[in-house]
């Protein structure tokens, strides 16, 4: 489900290993993360990449992580496709994700 690294840079860089982030799988990715909150990963960057649709559930789960981070810690998005870049744009979560090109921009900016 997750593709998991963790940078020289204490940066943990999560892939989502399937096509759509919607209420069929939203829950359990959250879940997925949390725990690894839980687990002491708190710069957290999140390559879309593979992603090609997102629904209002797979934006809850995002904005979930990151109220999980709170003040602890810091969450990054990258590599979405032009749909998916779209959709954070009218929701306006584009607003309240920092979105980067690529996962070693992102992963750059929060190990800075």
């Amino acid at each position: 489900m997750l593709k998991l690294e963790q940078p020289l840079s204490r940066v943990t860089l999560i892939a989502p290993q399937f096509e759509e982030l919607t209420a069929a799988n939203a829950a359990g990715f959250k879940r997925s993360i949390l725990d690894l909150i839980e687990d002491g990963h708190s710069r957290i960057v999140i390559d879309l990449g593979q992603v090609n649709a997102v629904d209002s559930s797979g934006i809850s789960a995002l904005v979930g992580v990151l109220q999980r981070l709170g003040l602890r810690g810091e969450m990054a998005l990258c590599g979405m496709s032009e749909k998916v870049e779209r959709l954070f744009t009218l929701t306006r979560m584009d607003r309240v994700f920092p979105i980067h090109s690529d996962a070693d921009g992102a992963v750059r900016a929060l190990a800075a």
